[in-house]
């Protein structure tokens, strides 16, 4: 049973067979919380189900993209990893950004201001990206007393080679949007004001016939990757690691 929310975190439009994901928390900068994590993944599976559908937009309201799990739900999950219901809420902030990677459109990914964490698996999930120049993509796990979760390791490898992503996710270094851009880890890098109108027109340019685009996207993951088995993969050995890490920090 999904549990209920005060208000949508998440909202939904479709414009022209493009869909536009919106993550609408601003006062805590988008941050996943166990019900923003549970309706993020109904979101996707409503535009899956969708015909009309031809391609995505992923962004975040109020000026930020999404500033990872919320502390609240770390520090739960922190006293006591190993108990059931703790490791299984974890696993819905995994499939919140797993569920949008598996999406059967093209995905554009919206950032503005902060990605940070799951917030930076959400964006490597999309398969484009246009990023502010003052954007600030920090993965950060290290310099909080965390272990990489969600398939990390991996997405950065994909995106940006295996230096950019040593740099990113091993000395904790942060990517501004120019830099992104230069990396191949954006594909274009604009003003603050004009990223959400880029994406939306870039997303536009997917085929007409949604079933093309779909085919033509499944056809291009299977081939570029990272694959299904290998996300799901390192998902479950990132997942230990990353409990094991959040055990510690509880108990310092």
């Amino acid at each position: 049973m999904t549990a209920a929310v005060d208000r949508s975190e998440v909202g939904l439009e479709v414009v022209d067979g493009v869909a536009v994901i919106t993550l609408d928390a601003p006062r805590r900068r988008n941050a996943l919380t166990l019900a923003m994590a549970r309706e993020l993944v109904e979101t996707v599976a409503r535009v899956d189900a969708d015909p009309r559908v031809r391609a995505a937009v992923v962004r975040g309201g109020g000026g930020h993209f999404c500033a990872g799990a919320h502390r609240a739900l770390l520090d739960d999950v922190a006293e006591d990893p190993a108990d059931p219901r703790r490791y299984a809420d974890l696993g819905v902030v995994y499939e919140s950004f797993h569920r949008l990677g598996r999406l059967g459109v093209p995905v554009v990914a919206a950032v503005r201001g902060a990605a940070v964490g799951a917030g930076v698996n959400l964006l490597l999930a999309a398969d484009v990206r246009v990023v502010a120049e003052n954007a600030r993509i920090v993965a950060g796990f290290g310099a909080i007393g965390l272990h990489p979760g969600g398939g990390h390791l991996l997405l950065a490898a994909t995106a940006l080679g295996r230096s950019g992503a040593a740099a990113m996710t091993l000395l904790n270094q942060e990517i501004d949007g120019r830099r992104a851009a230069q990396t191949g880890l954006a594909w274009e890098c604009v003003a603050d004001d004009e990223v959400d109108a880029r994406a939306l027109a870039l997303a536009a340019q997917a085929p007409a016939d949604p079933e093309l685009s779909r085919q033509i996207t499944a056809s291009f993951r299977r081939s570029a990757g990272p694959g299904a088995d290998a996300w799901e993969q390192a998902m479950e050995a990132e997942r230990a690691a990353q409990m094991w890490s959040l055990r510690r920090r509880a108990v310092r």
